[in-house]
């Protein structure tokens, strides 16, 4: 798939194991940094075409199926523009990476329609609104702080989207967990909803494959700064997968079990643990070829203050009782 500013050339090929999937859900699938009532819309006025033939969204493809089209991109996002400040790392005429902070919504939605990423994308770069999604090819939950990488252009974005498919941007993050752990290891474990509670994810048989890998950067007395690199990008994919390994991240209250807290613990330590009002998570560096020159972009952050103060604390704390 190709694109120009206002456009989007579709040209593929049903695979194997896409055989027998609706013609919507497919191209849903192959082309997921646009909305799904867009792709659909495109499908119902012929701009997506099915063996060069309009098709209905709900018609099964077959192996070996030709799927092509020439898609207008029309502004999407109804909504506003608002004057947020953006902490900008790198910024060029194709993409900029910033430093998402700490109860930061990304995308608007039911309850938090304004004050969010999208909002201040819009303010600062009004023509992200021809864009799928503001530019935004990933995204951090509203209280992980960190890198983030951002479109300026459809072009930039298309690439930006496929590189994260196929593995070739490096995610680095930093977690203080809720467990004393021996050494680092790798979790390779699918994701998906979880089958009871539909607003937590979980490790789930029939879910999406999930690769993580950790080791231990420092050790405290009942905890462990975390060094972790993401091969996938499930959704709260880090959190789950430390989780399951009984390291629970500091400050989660969804995936999080009890606070680890020793019991001669000094009394700020054990209240600045069990006070700690989100989990402790920093998307801390970004590696990537740039999707237009091809140079090599890499933006790493500092942790932001209320996880340095952490630190500190349970440094202070295991000083103390060595």
């Amino acid at each position: 798939m190709t694109t120009s500013n206002l456009q989007q050339t579709i040209d593929f090929i049903v695979s194997p194991d896409q055989s027998g999937m609706r013609f919507d859900a497919l191209c849903a699938q192959e082309m997921s940094h646009f909305s799904r009532e867009r792709i659909k819309q495109w499908i119902l006025n012929g701009d997506i075409q099915l063996n060069g033939v309009q098709q209905k969204p709900k018609v099964k493809v077959q192996l070996e199926d030709h799927i092509t089209g020439i898609a207008t991109i029309k502004p999407e996002l109804e909504d506003e523009g608002e004057d947020i400040p953006l902490s900008i790392c790198f910024e060029d005429e194709h993409m900029l990476i910033i430093d998402k902070p700490v109860g930061l919504v990304v995308h608007p939605a039911v309850g938090n329609r304004n004050g969010t990423l999208v909002n201040a994308l819009l303010w600062h770069y009004p023509e992200a609104k021809n864009l799928p999604r503001a530019g935004i090819v990933h995204r951090l939950d509203k209280d992980t702080s960190g890198v983030m990488m951002v479109a300026k252009t459809v072009a930039a974005h298309t690439h930006l989207v496929a590189m994260l498919q196929r593995r070739e941007i490096k995610r680095e993050y930093q977690a203080v967990v809720s467990a004393l752990l021996a050494a680092g290891a790798t979790i390779d474990e699918p994701i998906g909803r979880h089958h009871r509670d539909r607003l937590k994810m979980a490790i789930v048989s029939d879910g999406k494959e999930a690769v993580t890998h950790f080791t231990v950067a420092e050790k405290f007395r009942n905890n462990c700064l975390v060094d972790v690199t993401l091969e996938t990008g499930r959704t709260h994919q880090i959190r789950v997968h430390l989780a399951s390994r009984h390291a629970s991240i500091v400050g989660d209250k969804t995936y999080g079990g009890p606070v680890r807290v020793a019991k001669d613990a000094s009394p700020d330590c054990r209240e600045f643990l069990q006070k700690f009002p989100r989990q402790a998570l920093h998307a801390k560096k970004l590696t990537l070829q740039h999707p237009i020159t091809d140079e090599e972009v890499s933006v790493t952050t500092d942790l932001p203050e209320d996880m340095q103060q952490l630190l500190t604390v349970l440094r202070q704390d295991l000083a103390e009782f060595e």
